[in-house]
């Protein structure tokens, strides 16, 4: 398999364009999930040549990233890791905290749990409009002079609040939310982040799970996952993105002998700088890799493609479900 690759700003190692995200290993909105199965998966992914590993304290209230710092021990040089800060969850209630107090108390916090005495990429989860965007820059600027984080980015920014993050500190990426359902970053974060040299790190990039081809009507969440409460998965719409993936599998298989998620992944791949995240929490999850390399889809699959949305979704729908609230 040759897997491809794409530089990051501050970065001394070629970075995988297919990373793998850890949200579910947490256990936390995602169902629960076995811990030995999901240090397994971190492996198996290193060994396949998946070298960037996409978490965050959130993620299960620092679980992901403990199991991260276990997986990586001894091989801690062949992987690429990012995780954020910017988020707190102390009352129980996840809320956005980017202050330079919280991001130096979250940094140490990371650094213990990931058993390293660095991190490659540093993002901001969540801009805090509560917090001038110079304090938690020149935050950021701080720790990347110290020596503890290599890069910095942010996730879920605008480019009006990119510019303004920019003035204080270099901005090597930004992750929102993007796949086939998703691309309100067409016109606004993907250009911005071409005209400025940033990566996209793409999350939801199968659009939690909906674009594996896996689901059907049947599929059911259980309390504790996020998808219950997405309105993609309930009902009418839940049944127009099925019949939309059915489709598009039909026609990935007949145009270029691969499945939807091969399809879902070369398409984020082809749309500029980007990078796929790809979550998952057992082995055989990791399964297609290969199928998303070496091969791009034309200008005519991509008005297939568009073609196929309009005539399934009538009622299409983002992922603002997910933003965390501010602090009171």
């Amino acid at each position: 398999m040759s897997i491809e690759h794409i530089a990051i700003a501050g970065i001394d190692k070629p970075v995988s364009r297919i990373a793998l995200g850890t949200w579910s290993m947490g256990g936390w909105m995602w169902g629960g999930a076995d811990d030995e199965v999901s240090i397994q998966t971190l492996r198996h992914a290193l060994e396949r040549g998946i070298n960037l590993i996409d978490t965050a304290p959130v993620y299960g209230k620092g679980h992901s990233e403990i199991l991260i710092g276990k997986a990586l021990k001894g091989v801690r040089d062949q992987a690429v890791i990012a995780t954020k800060a910017g988020l707190q969850w102390d009352d129980g209630s996840v809320r956005r905290n980017a202050t330079a107090a919280r991001i130096r108390r979250e940094v140490e916090d990371s650094l213990q749990r990931l058993q390293t005495d660095y991190i490659d990429l540093y993002q901001i989860h969540w801009p805090d409009p509560l917090v001038e965007q110079q304090e938690t820059a020149l935050e950021l600027e701080k720790l990347r002079q110290e020596g503890k984080i290599l890069a910095v980015g942010v996730s879920n920014y605008s480019p009006t609040q990119m510019d303004e993050f920019r003035e204080y500190t270099a901005l090597a990426t930004v992750q929102p939310p993007y796949n086939l359902f998703e691309r309100a970053i067409d016109s606004d974060i993907l250009p911005y982040a071409k005209q400025h040299s940033l990566v996209v790190l793409a999350y939801g990039s199968l659009c939690r799970g909906l674009l594996t081809g896996s689901m059907s009507a049947a599929t059911a969440f259980g309390s504790d996952d996020i998808r219950g409460v997405d309105p993609k998965f309930r009902a009418p719409r839940f049944e127009q993105y099925l019949a939309a993936v059915a489709a598009l599998d039909l026609y990935a298989r007949e145009r270029h002998g691969k499945s939807v998620l091969a399809l879902a992944l070369r398409w984020v791949l082809d749309q500029g700088p980007t990078i796929a995240l790809w979550g998952a929490r057992k082995p055989e999850q990791l399964k297609g890799i290969e199928d998303a390399f070496g091969w791009r889809l034309s200008a005519d699959d991509l008005k297939q493609i568009d073609q196929i949305l309009l005539n399934t979704i009538k009622d299409p729908v983002g992922p603002e479900f997910m933003a965390p609230g501010i602090r009171g």
